[in-house]
């Protein structure tokens, strides 16, 4: 069932699919798909190539675009756009605190979420793309985590593309969890020094909030706890073409004057709240070290693990000290399901998720180096979220792939730099930069 409208520019269809839960047994349990088509206007009557685009995350629905916006308005030149919420994103079957009970307890939560990862979101695209091309390949384009599916793509279903784009999403092949947040949190640290420098009046504010934190049980409303590890985790935003800008205005009004001495005021709260909730994404915090897992070993909480190996993250040790607090970047860690009331029901589905031993292959090294789909990737130089140098290793390893190296954006470049950095990609996809 579909129903088309318009919005400027645009003509939107919703399309809705059936997809087997489990892409290995296709006569079982099935879930629903929801994907947003657009097309331009002037060119809705016309036979025009697909493009299928998968959003960074995980645990992201696709954009919710208006008009022609972004690097929409650069691909409705050449395509129709399917827009698809990946399984339990969106409007896709959501997995969250709400739903997921229906499942069972933990142990059938984190079965059941072990069918969210990449392999099975190309094969929910293989099912789709008959039904929305005729049997036709198409262009995937890839952001982020999408670009971690369009690699997995090309590995188990290559014969399903025309042509693959990934922006900040080339993977490393066989990092483990461990291997990843290593060379992670040496490029967070680059982030907050560069922050610093560029705001150096940030560094006393930032000891002062965390001293506050460290000697108070703050609650934010809703019920999240403001811990200073969770403080500290707002570096997320660094790795973003404003976040630094972002970060320094939050932090320069925190503390309000009040009877009872300073408090860190509502305005900063509310804020932080915002950023910091999994409310509107918790596959995110559920899924996301197992989009590393491809072995027998447990992911066991890296991005926690690992952290104990960067002393200089400890916030105690610094305000006790004189050196800066450190922001950290996209981790997720064991107090992430205690101090959000949105995950704190899931914390046991999570730990059995860690736990897991049976992580199977998302690529196939061996039919990524006889690719023939033309390829092309933007690597973002110091992107803090995708190791730039794990980027590079894979494009050597796929067969044809062209890079665009980059340092004029940050991870978050198809955003920023629309609609040049798409129309630089697909030109270097067709070999005609």
């Amino acid at each position: 069932m579909t129903s088309s409208y318009r919005q400027p520019g645009v003509v939107l269809t919703d399309r809705r699919f059936t997809v087997p839960l489990d892409h290995a047994r296709p006569d079982g349990e099935t879930i629903e798909l929801y994907a947003r088509e657009a097309v331009a206007s002037d060119r809705a009557g016309q036979d025009l190539p697909w493009l299928v685009y998968l959003q960074g995350g995980p645990g992201f629905g696709a954009n919710r675009f208006v008009g022609r916006q972004a690097w929409l308005d650069r691909a409705l030149k050449d395509y129709r756009v399917l827009l698809l919420d990946q399984r339990g994103t969106g409007s896709s079957t959501p997995a969250n605190r709400q739903t997921l009970p229906l499942r069972g307890g933990p142990a059938e939560q984190a079965a059941y979420l072990t069918h969210f990862r990449a392999d099975s979101i190309v094969r929910d695209c293989e099912a789709v793309r008959p039904r929305v091309t005729g049997g036709a390949p198409w262009t995937v384009l890839g952001q982020s985590f999408g670009g971690f599916c369009a690699v997995s793509y090309l590995s188990l279903a290559p014969e399903g593309l025309s042509t693959a784009v990934i922006t900040g999403g080339l993977p490393s092949l066989d990092a483990h969890a461990d291997d990843v947040y290593r060379a992670a949190y040496p490029r967070m640290e680059r982030k907050v020094a560069a922050h610093y420098a560029r705001y150096p009046q940030d560094v006393e504010r930032a000891r002062r909030i965390a001293d506050h934190l460290l000697t108070h049980d703050v609650v934010l409303p809703g019920g999240h706890r403001l811990t200073v590890e969770a403080f500290q985790s707002l570096g997320l935003m660094l790795g973003m073409s404003d976040g630094s800008h972002r970060l320094h205005f939050l932090l320069e009004d925190a503390f309000v004057r009040t009877p009872g001495g300073p408090e860190l005021s509502d305005a900063f709260q509310e804020q932080v709240r915002g950023l910091l909730s999994y409310a509107a994404h918790p596959l995110y915090a559920l899924v996301h070290e197992s989009v590393y897992g491809q072995d027998a070993r447990p992911t066991a909480w890296a991005a926690e693990r690992v952290r104990a190996e960067f002393p200089q993250f400890d916030a105690a040790k610094a305000v006790a000290g004189d050196a800066p607090v450190l922001f950290t970047g996209e981790t997720v860690h064991p107090w992430t399901f205690d101090t959000d009331p949105a995950l704190r029901p899931l914390r046991e589905t999570a730990e059995l998720l860690a736990a897991r031993t049976d992580w199977q292959p998302l690529y196939d090294p061996a039919r990524l180096a006889a690719n023939e789909v033309p390829v092309a990737a933007a690597v973002y130089h110091d992107d803090m979220y995708v190791d730039a140098g794990h980027s590079l290793r894979t494009a050597r390893a796929v067969r044809g792939l062209r890079t665009w190296v980059t340092d004029e954006y940050e991870h978050d470049g198809l955003r920023t730099g629309a609609p040049r950095v798409l129309d630089r990609l697909l030109a270097l996809a067709r070999d005609e930069a």
